[in-house]
């Protein structure tokens, strides 16, 4: 195995709203993994990195923005299983130093290809994956955000990781491929509670769309979606986007309990988490969020507004 989980711990988090309303709340550290390969990152590529070998491809072709936790995470875990990496990085007026994040990608020995924002709608096309399969000869594509069938299954193995009773399981939702491996696994009298990054996101269709395309029958699709709960107003004006107030809540949040947050995903749900807990839903609950990871996104935040959100 590349990467071991082992460090992902369960840390339960103590305050005095919990303690008031009787809520037992853990965190699945996921973050923990790896520095780069974290979070659900690691959980997305695994079975996709088996499938490089097992087919014995040369490398992966994957796709990105300019800040993706996806790319750099591919491009890490790549080098260390010493296999070819191609990005697609979404702009084309973009190269491998505009940032830290593309910086790194390069470092790791990552081909970076910068593409119109028009070029890259295309990243589920078929026709467009055989055009990059001609120009990147015996690669392995691999979906936006590791959004596929094994990425789905690598995500189940979190929940399966979980020893502690619990009644509910907060994550964050991108491509819905976590969440989708989670509610597989999920506790018979459990629920999922999702919260979507992007605005206007129909997280129930799309986990819909994964989990039939992934051979499922579609009587248990439907049994499977009763259990899950979506919280779609906590997008802070949609994906990337943020305010001072959220900022402000993962500053305080570090501060008590030394666990980062990011602006884009992990903060606004926890931020979901802990507004409906002072809504009164989740007395004499039992809690579980899943850390998704993401921190190293968090650097061009703190350098545009001049902040530091993990100040010890």
């Amino acid at each position: 195995m590349l990467y071991s989980t082992e460090n992902s711990i369960l840390q339960k988090i103590e305050s005095d709203i919990l303690t008031n309303r009787n809520i037992k709340l853990y965190i699945k550290r996921d973050d923990l993994i790896d520095s780069e390969v974290s979070g659900n990152k690691w959980r997305k590529l695994k079975f996709n990195i088996e499938q490089v070998r097992v087919l014995k491809k040369e490398g992966v072709i994957t796709f990105g923005g300019a800040f993706s936790n996806h790319l750099i995470a591919t491009a890490s875990a790549s080098n260390r299983a010493g296999i070819k990496a191609v990005g697609v990085v979404r702009g084309n007026e973009l190269n491998e130093n505009s940032n830290e994040t593309l910086r790194r990608c390069s470092e790791l020995g990552m081909k970076l290809k910068f593409v119109s924002r028009e070029e890259y709608r295309l990243k589920n096309d078929k026709m467009y994956h055989n055009e990059l399969s001609y120009e990147f000869e015996n690669h392995y594509i691999v979906p936006e955000g590791g959004g596929n069938f094994y990425g789905m299954v690598g995500c189940q193995e979190i929940i399966n990781e979980i020893e502690v009773k619990y009644d509910a399981v907060f994550v964050s939702q991108g491509t819905t491929t976590t969440s989708c491996g989670i509610l597989l696994s999920l506790a018979e009298n459990a629920q999922l509670y999702v919260v979507p990054a992007l605005k206007g996101y129909n997280s129930i269709q799309e986990m819909r769309d994964l989990l039939n395309y992934s051979i499922f029958a579609e009587e248990l699709t439907e049994e499977l979606l009763q259990k899950v709960i979506v919280y779609s107003e906590y997008h802070f004006g949609g994906y990337g986007s943020y305010t001072i107030k959220l900022l402000q809540f993962i500053q305080q949040f570090y501060k008590n309990h030394k666990v980062p947050l990011d602006q884009v995903y992990t903060g606004k749900t926890m931020f979901a988490l802990f507004s409906e807990i002072e809504n009164g839903n989740f007395d004499n609950k039992t809690i579980v969020f899943i850390h998704t990871g993401g921190i190293q996104g968090t650097k061009f935040v703190e350098q545009k507004e001049g902040i530091s959100l993990f100040e010890e």
